[in-house]
């Protein structure tokens, strides 16, 4: 599966973006999707993620209550909104699937559980 991120840019603090992750195939949809983050001389760091049911997600403290995952199973597509952006959230953002589908263990932070990396969308926050 290729995922395909998009959204990203430049906004100012308090603002907010919407993320996207466009799968290739209909097959994303038995898959937990999840989006980690990746600052400047910083590691990879998970932001959230979503069951493949949709039904369930799971975020880091850190943006619990101000990003949001869904996603579109019609349109393969998961999302990330992202609302009152801090500067410390400027980073670039990709997409991910679990390694295994039909999985519950869409809490699961480990960056080697997930597959096919987008390219990263850069989301930018100025103060």
């Amino acid at each position: 599966v290729q995922l395909q991120a998009s959204g990203g840019g430049l906004v100012q603090a308090g603002g907010s973006l919407r993320l996207s992750c466009a799968a290739s195939s209909p097959i994303f949809s038995t898959y937990s999707m999840a989006w980690f983050r990746q600052a400047p001389g910083k590691e990879r760091e998970f932001v959230g993620s979503i069951s493949w049911t949709g039904g369930s997600t799971s975020y880091i403290d850190t943006v619990k209550g101000r990003f949001t995952i869904s996603r579109d199973t019609a349109k393969s597509t998961v999302y990330l909104q992202m609302n009152s952006l801090k500067p410390e959230d400027t980073a670039v953002y990709y997409c991910a699937r679990h390694q295994t589908s039909r999985n519950y263990d869409y809490r699961t932070r480990v960056a080697g559980r997930y597959r096919d990396w987008g390219q990263g969308t850069l989301v930018t926050v100025s103060s």
